[in-house]
């Protein structure tokens, strides 16, 4: 390797934004319940971190409208979409209130208080166990403490 090879460049931001929006990945909504309020939030960056114990990991930006609610509770629902959750998905991807988001779908509250979609194709509740800030957004480790798949 060459050193103008080995040489780090920086990345723009917009262009990161636009190369990770390429990426395919499936969509969930994030839905939390509690004391600390009810929200909800659409997400890509969830990922499994182990089996043993069932762990999922959530990335939330600081910024979101949710994470006051979610950190607070500290619990949440990762809600797995499919085909026809198009709208579901914008309506908690965008700016509308939380009363008008959960207004659309049917929703089912879970041991944890988190709400779960009826139609998802699988629901994951979870407690939040970790907290890792990396940037602008938090990364939460999450326990699975049960699954329901549709």
């Amino acid at each position: 390797m060459t050193e103008s090879e080995s040489a780090a460049v920086p990345v723009d931001a917009a262009a990161y934004r636009e190369a990770m929006s390429r990426l395919a990945s499936a969509v969930h909504l994030i839905t939390t319940d509690g004391p600390g309020g009810r929200a909800g939030f659409t997400a890509s960056a969830v990922c499994s971190v182990s089996d043993a114990p069932p762990t999922l990991l959530v990335c939330i930006n600081r910024t979101s409208s949710a994470y006051a609610a979610l950190t607070q509770n500290g619990t949440l629902c990762v809600n797995t979409l499919g085909e026809g959750h198009e709208t579901v998905a914008g309506l908690f991807g965008g700016r509308t209130p939380v009363d008008e988001r959960f207004a659309a779908g049917t929703w089912r509250r879970l041991r944890s208080g988190a709400l779960a979609l009826t139609d998802a194709l699988v629901s994951f509740d979870c407690r939040i166990v970790g907290r890792h800030a990396v940037g602008s957004h938090d990364v939460l480790y999450c326990a699975v403490e049960a699954v329901a798949a549709s």
